[in-house]
């Protein structure tokens, strides 16, 4: 059975590709009009220039205008430099802010590499992290699978920060894939399956994969599982080259009958 439709929201990583004019975007269409054109499609959208630049609450109030939700990816200062800047982190937190006026914020998305293990300072690290930003809604998605165990899960159900699912490639000292729900929000996000490329490739190549139906269908069991445990479930394609996050989010849409 499928799950309540207005329970899932289904987006992309990003909008602003050059390479999508042509192959989403109408090639006649100004960049600037790519969001409402986006937004006609998609009711959901995940924000990853915020991980190269600190986000500015000038900039987040032009998404105001858009008939989307956001996912902000969180700024690298925060998860891969990690600095104790309490600066930084409160200039992260009220810019992101602005985005919960009318609803426009999904939630956070804190992406930590794979070099932050599972370690007594990372676990220290993070904690704080979560306690500093938790007027936001958070979820955490890990890079190391040593995280991926039930005292984990506990404590982010305890702080009510969520964890992010991932579709991957199967390889050695990758993620598991699973179905944990650990707070009001269940999310979920397909990097795509290029095993070739996953620990050698860029911010393109890495992500360079095109889902077959076939293998997006065999997630139908679990998002239905998760969208059962969560209020709402955003599901976002990072895999971005060339369009094929939008070829494979609107499949999906449609085998869930959104």
């Amino acid at each position: 059975m499928n799950p309540e439709p207005n329970k899932i929201s289904i987006g992309t990583s990003g909008f602003s590709y050059p390479d999508w004019q042509g192959v989403f975007y109408p090639q006649e269409l100004a960049k600037a009009a790519w969001l409402a054109f986006y937004g006609q499609q998609f009711n959901f959208c995940e924000l990853n220039y915020s991980y190269y630049r600190m986000p500015q609450a000038q900039q987040l109030e032009q998404y105001l205008a858009y008939p989307v939700t956001f996912a902000v990816k969180a700024h690298r200062s925060l998860t891969h430099e990690r600095l104790q800047s309490q600066q930084a982190r409160q200039d992260f937190l009220e810019a992101v802010s602005v985005l919960q006026t009318e609803h426009h914020l999904a939630c956070v998305l804190l992406q930590f590499p794979y070099s932050f293990g599972y370690t007594r300072e990372h676990r220290r690290y993070l904690l704080a992290l979560l306690e500093d930003l938790d007027r936001l809604p958070l979820v955490v998605e890990f890079r190391h699978p040593h995280w991926y165990r039930d005292s984990v899960f506990a404590q982010l159900q305890q702080g009510g920060w969520g964890l992010t699912m991932v579709d991957a490639p199967q390889v050695k000292g990758g993620m598991p894939v699973g179905e944990i729900v650990t707070s009001s929000i269940a999310y979920l996000r397909f990097h795509g399956r290029n095993r070739e490329n996953w620990w050698t490739g860029d911010s393109v190549s890495r992500y360079d994969y095109d889902y077959s139906q076939a293998e997006l269908k065999s997630w139908l069991p679990r998002i239905s599982a998760m969208a059962q445990q969560a209020q709402t479930v955003y599901i976002a394609f990072n895999n971005h080259a060339r369009g094929q996050a939008v070829s494979n989010a609107r499949v999906l849409k449609r085998l869930l009958q959104l």
